[in-house]
């Protein structure tokens, strides 16, 4: 039965099985990084205020990400697992139960982001008027339609978990279109198109979610079902309680982490407000170029996660073991290509973003100080999902959200110090050196605990 199923990625050449799974994920991940990229571009003529502004807003776009992953992982692994031993009634199960559960979560962050907006953005204590009006808006319109997202983010999870990546890149090929194109008209007012500014800055993002929901699902009618188990899916056939708990159990380690991490990140962006506006948009804009980095080691997470699932279901962990080695090479000489472009080509690179005179040197600080980081947390980011799809979501969570909490005490400590603002990027970059070495540590002892345990029971 396996065998019958073409996403099937627990036979042939290894590098070869990764390769083709993890380039179209590893391209998504890009056109991800294009979509943020191309709004800070055109927002960035609006001024820092915008930049700021949306970049608040957008927090609570990343914060949502936590509960959408809760659905995601959870499915995404147990899919994957129940691929790989060959029974899809049980995959599709688990499929049923991951988008209903996604559109839930999505609807209810939805419904809070769109009436609460103005006490969300409060809490980063933003001292002028402007920057928090264009937070709110922003947050609005792009998290009170977020089911779009989570729908998206879900059904990627799932067409990865068997062996099609090819799918998720085409529609979100289409939606990076669209959203070029709808930018400027929306933003800058192009044409017969007024001039909407941060508001057509959401509503383009909206649009192009609700084009990529469109291709995915229109894929699905179109697939065969033997290939592809989001076909004839019954989404309105409630999932069985136990499917829901077991998405929760191995999905919530991940929620948390996602969360927390994004709950510091916040505390951090109000110490960082503290400096300024050109720091807050500093490290919005900052962190939509380090997805450079990220969004492509995240997406060969991704890809990792699904080989590594379908081949501890099938009980080759040696396969799991190779898969890692070849993912760890490559996702670590990225980040060393993109640490040499943040180093030296700093000034260049935030040029392109800010037009502010005031803003580039600060812009420039960050990039030289976390282009350190990017090999380490390339390979962090790898490690965690290959762990997680090995079934231990626990241990991710746990390392990641202790480590990353440092982040607060150390910057604390180092921005009271000549360092100022400065203080706040080394304690980035210092704990995301320390999460790579140790995931990287953890992969290799999970395996051996698993091969321990598989010899085991052979005897």
């Amino acid at each position: 039965m396996e065998k019958q199923f073409e996403g099937n990625l627990t036979e042939g050449p290894i590098l070869k099985v990764l390769t083709k799974l993890a380039l179209p994920i590893m391209a998504s991940a890009f056109l991800g990084t294009a979509y943020s990229l191309t709004d800070m571009a055109w927002i960035g003529m609006l001024g820092s205020k915008a930049v700021a502004g949306v970049g608040v807003g957008g927090m609570f776009c990343w914060f949502s990400q936590g509960f959408a992953s809760l659905a995601r992982m959870g499915g995404q692994v147990h899919t994957a697992q129940a691929i790989g031993k060959g029974d899809r009634e049980k995959a599709k199960e688990y499929c049923r139960g991951t988008m209903q559960l996604s559109m839930i979560l999505g609807l209810v962050y939805g419904f809070i982001c769109f009436f609460f907006a103005d006490f969300l953005v409060g809490m980063f204590g933003l001292t002028d008027s402007v920057t928090m009006n264009y937070g709110v808006v922003y947050l609005k319109i792009t998290c009170g339609l977020v089911i779009f997202s989570y729908i998206n983010y879900a059904l990627t999870g799932l067409y990865t978990a068997q062996g099609d990546s090819k799918t998720p890149l085409k529609a979100n090929f289409t939606g990076l279109v669209i959203n070029m194109i709808l930018d400027p008209v929306m933003i800058l007012g192009i044409g017969p198109f007024p001039k909407m500014g941060v508001v057509g800055a959401a509503v383009a993002t909206v649009t192009a979610h609700v084009i990529v929901t469109a291709g995915l699902l229109s894929a699905i009618v179109k697939s065969e079902e033997e290939k592809n188990v989001l076909k004839n899916l019954k989404i309105m056939k409630h999932a069985k309680m136990s499917i829901f708990g077991s998405i929760i159990r191995l999905g919530g380690p991940t929620a948390v982490q996602s969360m927390a991490y994004c709950g510091i990140s916040m505390v951090l962006t109000r110490m960082v407000a503290a400096f300024g506006e050109p720091a807050v948009a500093t490290q919005r804009v900052g962190g939509q170029i380090e997805s450079v980095s990220w969004n492509t080691a995240d997406g060969f997470a991704a890809a990792m996660n699904a080989f590594a699932a379908q081949n501890y279901g099938a009980g080759k962990m040696d396969r799991v073991r190779k898969g890692y080695n070849l993912s760890a090479i490559t996702v670590g000489l990225w980040g060393v290509l993109v640490a040499l472009a943040f180093i030296f080509l700093p000034v260049q690179i935030s040029s392109v973003f800010f037009h502010e005179p005031e803003v580039i040197p600060v812009s420039v600080q960050y990039l030289v100080i976390i282009g350190i980081c990017e090999p380490f947390m390339c390979v962090e980011l790898m490690a965690v999902g290959a762990i997680s799809g090995l079934g231990n979501t626990k241990i991710c969570s746990i390392v990641s959200i202790l480590v990353t909490g440092l982040r607060i005490p150390l910057a604390i400590l180092l921005s009271s110090t000549s360092l100022g603002v400065d203080g706040v990027w080394w304690a980035l970059t210092l704990t995301s050196v320390t999460k790579g070495i140790l995931f990287h540590l953890i992969f290799h002892w999970q395996c051996n605990k698993i091969e321990r345990s598989l010899k085991n029971a052979e005897k």
